[in-house]
């Protein structure tokens, strides 16, 4: 055995070894910590009037794969002042309405810090 061939048989192994223990955390935990963690709550938005919202977007989500990923994504963006947000886990979007202009750049922040990426923002 040549040193290049000893090369890829390593890095096939350590890719392996990282993949069992992905697939081993994810079996006991359940998609993103089901059963470590308690289930999301939705926060529901008190204005639920479409007429009240001025403007509006779509965002291209990375990341989500079960209910409580987009429930968390929802959260994170409904929490933020006169935003009302609906998630598609199907299609992999949020539908964003808000009473006043919120940048891209805000919108991207807060569902980064619910752990998912927004990878594209469609404005309406």
């Amino acid at each position: 055995m040549n040193l290049a061939t000893g090369i890829i048989c390593l890095v096939l192994v350590v890719i392996i070894i990282f993949a069992i223990k992905s697939y081993m955390r994810r079996m006991s935990t359940g998609c993103c910590g089901g059963t470590a963690q308690p289930s999301v709550k939705k926060i529901k938005v008190k204005d639920k009037n479409p007429a009240n919202y001025k403007y509006s977007c779509t965002l291209k989500i990375d990341g989500m794969s079960c209910a409580a990923c987009a429930a968390r994504v929802e959260n994170a963006l409904n929490t933020m002042d006169g935003v009302w947000a609906r998630v598609d886990l199907m299609k992999g979007q949020a539908q964003v309405l808000m009473k006043s202009k919120i940048g891209d750049e805000v919108l991207k922040e807060a569902v980064k810090k619910a752990g998912y990426d927004v990878y594209k923002v469609i404005p309406a």
